[in-house]
């Protein structure tokens, strides 16, 4: 979606935080034309801002509109389905209890829909801490990228804490995340050992690299082929490969040479879950396009790394 905003409105294009998390793609980029900030004060007046897949909440929204920022929102659908959803449970008087990590960007966004009304739990020590009556009318929503393993313990503490809960009405984790931690549950059970492709500040990676280990299989992140250790593979026959919902192809398959060249160069390809929702890209990079070009583009937006099939590729002796 940056590249083709660059193609729009040509460089810079300014994107407030890192449009997904993975330094790779943030990095390539960059060198085309994108230019990273923390801030929508950090773009200058009426320049093009584009905001991340993980959502803003509503200051920054009005912050970028009274410096007269062309905004380009990028937020993943998912993402605003759980801000609608927050904003419908504050509105019928309920706190919200979000499900997440604080300092994740879309737990921010999330929790600035209502922050007054807004509580962040991460652990179910958290639950046990709340000085909340029992009889509060409460509702929980979770981050996206968060595991639905991980998330059980907490809603169930929850629902055991407060006589009156509301949930989601649907399921608030991203299918592309959990998809990828069903499979590596999968590939888990098959390896020896477990290799993530990821960014370190990829919360979905980072699950799938926990849900590895909890099956009791060695699992490690790695962000690139240069921090592939050797010494993992003392002892294994079978390696399993999987990446986080923003890694691109090329990073995969390097890791995949660099395991063949230590001797793990047989391939099967375990596929768990075939994605097939479609999400259109926002009108303003599509706005006096051909509608053939568009049903392109959006074929293509469709088919960006974090819905692609979930697949696994697997090497073994």
């Amino acid at each position: 979606m940056v590249e083709r905003a660059l193609e729009v409105y040509g460089p810079p294009i300014y994107v407030r935080k890192q449009i997904v998390h993975n330094h790779y793609v943030v990095g390539l980029l960059e060198r085309k034309g994108a230019r990273f900030v923390e801030s929508e004060y950090d773009v200058p007046e009426g320049a093009v801002c584009l905001f991340s897949a993980h959502g803003v909440p509503p200051a920054v929204r009005t912050a970028a509109s009274t410096r007269d920022l062309q905004v380009i929102d990028a937020t993943c659908p998912l993402v605003a389905k759980v801000h609608q959803q927050a904003r419908r449970v504050v509105g019928d008087g309920r706190l919200l209890l979000l499900v997440g990590h604080a300092e994740h960007e879309e737990t921010e966004g999330t929790r600035g829909e209502a922050p007054r009304e807004t509580l962040v739990v991460e652990t179910v020590e958290d639950v046990e801490r709340l000085d909340l009556p029992r009889d509060t009318p409460v509702a929980y929503l979770t981050q996206t990228t968060l595991s639905v393993d991980e998330t059980a313990g907490i809603v169930r503490a929850l629902t055991e804490r407060f006589d009156d809960i509301a949930g989601p009405g649907t399921d608030t984790i991203c299918y592309a995340s959990q998809n990828r931690q069903n499979g590596i549950k999968s590939l888990a059970q098959q390896a020896d050992l477990v290799l993530v492709v990821g960014s370190e500040n990829s919360s979905n990676s980072q699950r799938m690299v926990d849900v590895a280990r909890d099956t009791g299989t060695p699992a490690h992140l790695v962000p690139d082929v240069s921090r592939l250790d050797s010494r993992w593979l003392e002892g294994v026959t079978t390696v399993g490969v999987s990446s986080g919902a923003s890694v691109p192809d090329a990073l995969v398959h390097q890791l995949l040479d660099q395991l063949a060249e230590f001797g793990h160069d047989q391939i099967d390809i375990e596929s768990t879950a075939v994605e097939d929702v479609v999400f259109s890209m926002p009108l303003q990079l599509t706005d006096g396009i051909r509608s053939d070009d568009r049903e392109r583009l959006d074929d293509a937006w469709s088919k960006v790394p974090s819905d692609a099939p979930a697949g696994t590729p697997r090497r073994t002796k």
